[in-house]
Protein backbone atom coordinates (compact mmCIF):
# COMPACT_ATOMS: atom_id res chain seq x y z
CA UNK A 1 0.00 0.00 0.00
CA UNK A 2 1.17 4.06 -0.91
CA UNK A 3 2.19 5.32 1.92
CA UNK A 4 -0.14 8.22 3.60
CA UNK A 5 2.10 11.16 2.46
CA UNK A 6 1.71 9.74 -1.27
CA UNK A 7 -1.77 9.29 -0.52
CA UNK A 8 -2.53 12.32 1.34
CA UNK A 9 -1.37 14.46 -1.96
CA UNK A 10 -4.74 13.20 -4.33
CA UNK A 11 -3.24 12.66 -7.37
CA UNK A 12 -4.42 9.39 -6.94
CA UNK A 13 -7.59 11.54 -8.47
CA UNK A 14 -6.51 12.66 -11.40
CA UNK A 15 -9.12 11.69 -14.20
CA UNK A 16 -11.37 9.72 -11.97
CA UNK A 17 -15.03 9.78 -12.08
CA UNK A 18 -16.24 10.92 -8.94
CA UNK A 19 -19.92 11.56 -7.70
CA UNK A 20 -20.95 13.37 -4.81
CA UNK A 21 -24.49 13.51 -3.21
CA UNK A 22 -25.16 16.65 -1.20
CA UNK A 23 -22.13 18.76 -3.34
CA UNK A 24 -24.20 22.03 -2.85
CA UNK A 25 -23.75 22.11 0.90
CA UNK A 26 -20.75 23.07 2.64
CA UNK A 27 -18.85 19.94 2.93
CA UNK A 28 -19.87 19.06 -0.33
CA UNK A 29 -18.57 22.38 -2.04
CA UNK A 30 -15.05 22.03 -0.29
CA UNK A 31 -15.06 18.31 -1.35
CA UNK A 32 -15.35 19.87 -4.71
CA UNK A 33 -13.14 22.33 -4.59
CA UNK A 34 -10.95 19.75 -3.37
CA UNK A 35 -11.44 17.29 -5.66
CA UNK A 36 -11.22 20.01 -9.32
CA UNK A 37 -7.73 20.95 -7.45
CA UNK A 38 -6.89 17.56 -7.43
CA UNK A 39 -8.12 16.55 -11.69
CA UNK A 40 -10.76 14.93 -10.96
CA UNK A 41 -13.95 14.29 -13.42
CA UNK A 42 -16.58 15.58 -10.51
CA UNK A 43 -20.55 14.43 -10.58
CA UNK A 44 -22.74 16.57 -7.95
CA UNK A 45 -26.19 14.82 -7.41
CA UNK A 46 -27.96 17.25 -4.71
CA UNK A 47 -30.79 20.01 -4.54
CA UNK A 48 -29.85 22.93 -4.84
CA UNK A 49 -27.73 24.99 -2.42
CA UNK A 50 -29.38 24.45 1.47
CA UNK A 51 -28.78 28.02 2.53
CA UNK A 52 -28.88 31.52 0.85
CA UNK A 53 -26.12 32.69 0.71
CA UNK A 54 -24.42 29.58 -0.11
CA UNK A 55 -20.57 28.54 -0.59
CA UNK A 56 -21.52 26.79 -3.48
CA UNK A 57 -22.70 29.75 -5.12
CA UNK A 58 -19.80 32.06 -4.15
CA UNK A 59 -17.13 29.52 -5.06
CA UNK A 60 -19.00 29.19 -8.55
CA UNK A 61 -18.59 25.56 -8.24
CA UNK A 62 -21.26 25.18 -10.62
CA UNK A 63 -18.52 26.42 -13.50
CA UNK A 64 -16.41 23.68 -12.47
CA UNK A 65 -18.34 20.68 -12.27
CA UNK A 66 -21.40 18.85 -13.28
CA UNK A 67 -24.05 19.36 -11.11
CA UNK A 68 -27.23 17.36 -11.29
CA UNK A 69 -29.58 19.00 -9.09
CA UNK A 70 -32.13 15.88 -7.85
CA UNK A 71 -33.47 14.74 -4.49
CA UNK A 72 -32.04 11.58 -2.99
CA UNK A 73 -35.30 10.41 -2.25
CA UNK A 74 -36.08 10.16 -6.33
CA UNK A 75 -34.94 6.31 -7.21
CA UNK A 76 -35.81 6.91 -10.77
CA UNK A 77 -33.74 10.20 -10.76
CA UNK A 78 -30.28 8.84 -9.00
CA UNK A 79 -30.40 5.82 -11.01
CA UNK A 80 -30.54 7.71 -14.04
CA UNK A 81 -27.63 9.85 -12.76
CA UNK A 82 -25.64 6.60 -11.87
CA UNK A 83 -26.43 5.28 -15.37
CA UNK A 84 -25.34 8.52 -17.34
CA UNK A 85 -22.09 8.93 -15.49
CA UNK A 86 -20.81 5.65 -14.34
CA UNK A 87 -18.51 6.82 -11.33
CA UNK A 88 -15.58 4.95 -10.17
CA UNK A 89 -16.07 6.05 -7.00
CA UNK A 90 -19.28 7.45 -4.45
CA UNK A 91 -19.13 9.61 -1.32
CA UNK A 92 -22.77 10.26 -0.13
CA UNK A 93 -22.94 13.13 1.45
CA UNK A 94 -27.03 14.12 1.58
CA UNK A 95 -28.63 14.33 4.83
CA UNK A 96 -30.59 16.38 6.73
CA UNK A 97 -28.13 17.40 8.76
CA UNK A 98 -29.32 19.15 12.11
CA UNK A 99 -30.59 17.89 15.17
CA UNK A 100 -32.92 20.60 15.97
CA UNK A 101 -34.46 20.31 12.32
CA UNK A 102 -35.08 16.45 12.66
CA UNK A 103 -37.42 17.65 15.94
CA UNK A 104 -39.47 19.70 13.62
CA UNK A 105 -39.39 17.19 10.52
CA UNK A 106 -38.72 13.75 11.58
CA UNK A 107 -40.62 12.31 8.59
CA UNK A 108 -38.08 14.55 6.09
CA UNK A 109 -35.09 13.82 8.19
CA UNK A 110 -36.08 9.85 7.90
CA UNK A 111 -36.89 9.92 4.56
CA UNK A 112 -34.09 11.59 3.36
CA UNK A 113 -31.20 9.85 5.96
CA UNK A 114 -32.43 6.39 5.37
CA UNK A 115 -34.11 6.47 1.98
CA UNK A 116 -31.85 8.35 0.89
CA UNK A 117 -29.14 5.78 1.50
CA UNK A 118 -31.62 2.82 0.02
CA UNK A 119 -31.89 4.77 -3.25
CA UNK A 120 -28.06 4.96 -3.66
CA UNK A 121 -27.24 1.66 -2.93
CA UNK A 122 -29.70 0.70 -5.13
CA UNK A 123 -28.70 2.84 -7.63
CA UNK A 124 -25.07 1.24 -7.62
CA UNK A 125 -26.12 -2.46 -7.21
CA UNK A 126 -27.68 -1.80 -10.39
CA UNK A 127 -25.20 -0.16 -12.16
CA UNK A 128 -21.36 -1.85 -11.72
CA UNK A 129 -19.31 0.75 -12.27
CA UNK A 130 -18.60 1.83 -9.16
CA UNK A 131 -15.35 0.44 -7.30
CA UNK A 132 -15.41 2.83 -3.98
CA UNK A 133 -18.69 3.72 -1.70
CA UNK A 134 -18.51 5.79 1.51
CA UNK A 135 -21.20 6.74 3.29
CA UNK A 136 -20.75 9.98 5.54
CA UNK A 137 -22.48 9.71 8.75
CA UNK A 138 -22.03 11.15 12.28
CA UNK A 139 -20.15 10.84 15.77
CA UNK A 140 -23.93 10.81 17.15
CA UNK A 141 -24.85 7.37 15.54
CA UNK A 142 -23.83 6.14 18.49
CA UNK A 143 -26.43 5.08 22.10
CA UNK A 144 -24.91 8.35 24.04
CA UNK A 145 -24.40 7.04 27.14
CA UNK A 146 -22.35 10.32 28.48
CA UNK A 147 -19.39 8.94 29.59
CA UNK A 148 -16.03 10.93 29.01
CA UNK A 149 -13.84 8.16 26.71
CA UNK A 150 -14.49 7.90 23.12
CA UNK A 151 -16.97 5.99 21.31
CA UNK A 152 -15.28 3.21 19.05
CA UNK A 153 -16.44 1.84 15.68
CA UNK A 154 -18.04 -1.35 17.21
CA UNK A 155 -20.23 0.46 19.96
CA UNK A 156 -23.98 0.01 19.85
CA UNK A 157 -25.41 2.67 17.40
CA UNK A 158 -28.65 3.96 18.72
CA UNK A 159 -28.95 7.95 18.14
CA UNK A 160 -31.08 9.54 20.10
CA UNK A 161 -33.41 12.44 18.14
CA UNK A 162 -34.50 11.34 14.55
CA UNK A 163 -31.56 13.28 13.12
CA UNK A 164 -28.92 10.97 14.64
CA UNK A 165 -31.62 7.87 14.79
CA UNK A 166 -32.11 8.63 11.24
CA UNK A 167 -28.17 8.25 10.42
CA UNK A 168 -28.14 5.00 12.95
CA UNK A 169 -30.49 3.23 10.25
CA UNK A 170 -28.28 4.71 7.53
CA UNK A 171 -25.39 2.94 8.80
CA UNK A 172 -27.14 -0.49 9.61
CA UNK A 173 -28.73 0.01 5.79
CA UNK A 174 -24.92 0.36 4.40
CA UNK A 175 -24.26 -2.82 6.32
CA UNK A 176 -26.86 -4.84 4.83
CA UNK A 177 -26.71 -3.87 1.23
CA UNK A 178 -22.90 -5.03 1.82
CA UNK A 179 -23.22 -8.12 3.21
CA UNK A 180 -26.76 -9.05 0.41
CA UNK A 181 -25.11 -7.66 -2.49
CA UNK A 182 -21.50 -6.58 -2.96
CA UNK A 183 -19.68 -9.23 -1.16
CA UNK A 184 -18.58 -11.04 -4.42
CA UNK A 185 -18.18 -7.59 -6.34
CA UNK A 186 -15.36 -5.87 -7.10
CA UNK A 187 -16.22 -2.95 -4.65
CA UNK A 188 -15.24 -1.67 -1.46
CA UNK A 189 -17.92 -0.01 1.22
CA UNK A 190 -17.63 1.98 3.98
CA UNK A 191 -18.56 4.30 6.49
CA UNK A 192 -17.14 7.44 8.13
CA UNK A 193 -18.62 8.82 11.66
CA UNK A 194 -17.27 12.15 11.68
CA UNK A 195 -17.89 15.00 14.72
CA UNK A 196 -18.73 18.84 14.34
CA UNK A 197 -17.15 20.19 11.55
CA UNK A 198 -16.33 24.06 11.52
CA UNK A 199 -14.95 26.14 8.27
CA UNK A 200 -15.27 29.17 6.37
CA UNK A 201 -18.24 29.14 4.33
CA UNK A 202 -20.42 27.08 6.39
CA UNK A 203 -24.09 29.54 6.65
CA UNK A 204 -26.33 27.26 8.17
CA UNK A 205 -28.73 28.07 11.47
CA UNK A 206 -27.83 26.22 14.51
CA UNK A 207 -24.46 25.62 14.37
CA UNK A 208 -22.25 27.62 16.84
CA UNK A 209 -19.45 29.29 14.51
CA UNK A 210 -21.87 30.22 11.93
CA UNK A 211 -23.92 31.49 14.80
CA UNK A 212 -20.44 33.87 16.06
CA UNK A 213 -19.77 35.29 12.85
CA UNK A 214 -23.50 35.82 12.06
CA UNK A 215 -22.63 37.93 15.40
CA UNK A 216 -19.86 39.92 14.59
CA UNK A 217 -21.15 40.56 10.99
CA UNK A 218 -24.24 42.28 12.83
CA UNK A 219 -22.39 43.82 15.92
CA UNK A 220 -24.22 41.82 18.42
CA UNK A 221 -23.21 39.40 21.44
CA UNK A 222 -22.88 35.79 20.52
CA UNK A 223 -25.75 33.67 21.78
CA UNK A 224 -25.09 30.30 22.86
CA UNK A 225 -27.17 27.29 23.85
CA UNK A 226 -25.20 24.62 25.80
CA UNK A 227 -21.72 26.00 26.77
CA UNK A 228 -21.47 22.74 28.30
CA UNK A 229 -21.75 20.62 26.00
CA UNK A 230 -17.87 18.64 25.02
CA UNK A 231 -18.12 18.08 21.39
CA UNK A 232 -15.19 17.01 18.69
CA UNK A 233 -14.42 20.02 16.51
CA UNK A 234 -12.27 19.80 12.95
CA UNK A 235 -11.79 21.89 10.53
CA UNK A 236 -14.28 20.87 7.58
CA UNK A 237 -10.79 19.49 5.67
CA UNK A 238 -10.40 16.88 8.28
CA UNK A 239 -12.98 14.76 7.35
CA UNK A 240 -13.41 15.89 3.51
CA UNK A 241 -9.85 14.82 2.80
CA UNK A 242 -10.28 11.79 4.60
CA UNK A 243 -12.89 10.71 3.17
CA UNK A 244 -11.18 10.50 0.01
CA UNK A 245 -8.34 9.14 1.32
CA UNK A 246 -10.81 5.86 2.77
CA UNK A 247 -12.28 6.09 -0.52
CA UNK A 248 -8.64 5.87 -2.78
CA UNK A 249 -7.60 3.66 -0.04
CA UNK A 250 -10.39 0.87 -0.01
CA UNK A 251 -10.08 1.25 -3.92
CA UNK A 252 -6.77 0.02 -4.13
CA UNK A 253 -7.12 -2.51 -1.27
CA UNK A 254 -10.50 -3.67 -0.31
CA UNK A 255 -9.60 -5.48 2.83
CA UNK A 256 -9.76 -1.62 4.22
CA UNK A 257 -13.75 -1.58 3.96
CA UNK A 258 -15.37 -0.79 7.01
CA UNK A 259 -16.41 1.57 9.28
CA UNK A 260 -14.51 4.44 10.62
CA UNK A 261 -14.12 6.71 13.58
CA UNK A 262 -12.57 10.27 11.98
CA UNK A 263 -12.44 13.17 14.58
CA UNK A 264 -9.79 15.22 16.48
CA UNK A 265 -7.35 13.90 19.67
CA UNK A 266 -8.58 14.53 22.72
CA UNK A 267 -6.92 18.02 23.34
CA UNK A 268 -9.46 19.14 20.23
CA UNK A 269 -12.25 18.18 21.81
CA UNK A 270 -13.97 21.10 23.68
CA UNK A 271 -17.26 22.48 25.23
CA UNK A 272 -19.11 25.00 23.07
CA UNK A 273 -18.12 27.60 25.60
CA UNK A 274 -14.31 27.51 25.40
CA UNK A 275 -14.70 27.15 21.16
CA UNK A 276 -16.66 30.15 21.59
CA UNK A 277 -14.06 31.74 24.02
CA UNK A 278 -10.94 30.90 21.39
CA UNK A 279 -13.59 31.92 18.39
CA UNK A 280 -13.84 35.47 20.36
CA UNK A 281 -9.81 35.78 21.02
CA UNK A 282 -8.88 35.23 17.50
CA UNK A 283 -11.56 37.44 15.70
CA UNK A 284 -11.31 40.20 18.33
CA UNK A 285 -12.70 43.68 18.27
CA UNK A 286 -14.43 42.87 21.85
CA UNK A 287 -16.35 40.09 20.58
CA UNK A 288 -18.12 38.87 23.68
CA UNK A 289 -20.89 35.95 24.42
CA UNK A 290 -23.40 34.97 26.60
CA UNK A 291 -25.03 32.00 28.04
CA UNK A 292 -28.81 31.42 27.27
CA UNK A 293 -29.59 27.81 28.02
CA UNK A 294 -33.14 26.84 27.61
CA UNK A 295 -35.15 25.32 29.89
CA UNK A 296 -36.86 22.39 27.95
CA UNK A 297 -35.16 22.65 24.84
CA UNK A 298 -34.94 19.39 22.36
CA UNK A 299 -32.53 16.89 23.83
CA UNK A 300 -28.76 17.06 22.67
CA UNK A 301 -25.58 14.90 23.63
CA UNK A 302 -23.89 16.62 26.55
CA UNK A 303 -20.65 14.87 26.30
CA UNK A 304 -19.34 12.99 23.19
CA UNK A 305 -15.89 12.17 21.63
CA UNK A 306 -14.60 9.81 19.38
CA UNK A 307 -11.96 7.65 19.78
CA UNK A 308 -10.06 7.26 16.32
CA UNK A 309 -7.62 4.30 16.93
CA UNK A 310 -9.05 2.14 14.11
CA UNK A 311 -8.35 4.52 11.43
CA UNK A 312 -4.84 5.53 12.70
CA UNK A 313 -3.77 2.35 13.07
CA UNK A 314 -5.26 0.74 9.82
CA UNK A 315 -5.03 3.80 7.30
CA UNK A 316 -1.64 5.72 9.50
CA UNK A 317 -3.93 8.64 9.57
CA UNK A 318 -3.85 11.20 11.75
CA UNK A 319 -5.48 14.68 11.96
CA UNK A 320 -3.42 17.49 10.68
CA UNK A 321 -4.86 20.71 12.17
CA UNK A 322 -5.81 21.35 15.74
CA UNK A 323 -9.37 23.26 17.06
CA UNK A 324 -7.33 26.66 16.98
CA UNK A 325 -5.77 26.32 13.57
CA UNK A 326 -9.42 25.22 12.58
CA UNK A 327 -11.05 28.53 14.45
CA UNK A 328 -7.60 30.62 12.49
CA UNK A 329 -8.87 29.14 9.29
CA UNK A 330 -12.28 29.87 9.44
CA UNK A 331 -12.18 33.56 10.77
CA UNK A 332 -9.39 33.56 7.98
CA UNK A 333 -11.87 32.84 5.39
CA UNK A 334 -14.78 35.01 7.07
CA UNK A 335 -12.89 38.23 6.88
CA UNK A 336 -11.73 37.76 3.60
CA UNK A 337 -15.37 37.03 2.07
CA UNK A 338 -17.17 39.76 4.22
CA UNK A 339 -14.29 42.23 2.94
CA UNK A 340 -15.26 41.26 -0.68
CA UNK A 341 -12.29 39.47 -1.39
CA UNK A 342 -11.41 36.60 -3.56
CA UNK A 343 -12.61 33.25 -1.51
CA UNK A 344 -11.49 30.98 -4.05
CA UNK A 345 -7.95 31.93 -3.65
CA UNK A 346 -8.10 31.46 0.28
CA UNK A 347 -9.66 28.24 0.21
CA UNK A 348 -7.21 26.75 -2.57
CA UNK A 349 -4.46 28.51 -0.64
CA UNK A 350 -5.94 26.40 2.63
CA UNK A 351 -6.56 23.44 0.93
CA UNK A 352 -2.79 23.46 -0.37
CA UNK A 353 -1.50 24.38 2.91
CA UNK A 354 -3.64 21.32 4.47
CA UNK A 355 -2.36 18.53 2.04
CA UNK A 356 1.20 19.78 2.40
CA UNK A 357 1.53 20.02 6.18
Amino acid sequence: MESVGKIMELSFYKGKTVLITGHTGFKGTWMCKVLVMNGANVIGYSLNPPTNPSLFEITNMNGHITSVIGDIRDLESIKSCMNKYNPDIVIHMAAQPIVRESYTNPVYTYETNVMGTVNILEAIRLNGSVKSFVNVTTDKVYKNNEWEWGYRENDILDGYDPYSNSKSCSELVTSTYKNSFFCNRDIAISTCRAGNVIGGGDFAKDRIIPDCIRAMENNEEIIVRNPNSTRPYQHVLEPVCTYLFLAQAQYLNKNLQGNYNVGPDDKDCATTGNLVDLFCKIWGDKASWKDISEAGAPHEANFLKLDCSKIKMLLNWKPRWGIKDAIEKTVEWSKVYYSGKDVNKVMEEQISEYLNK
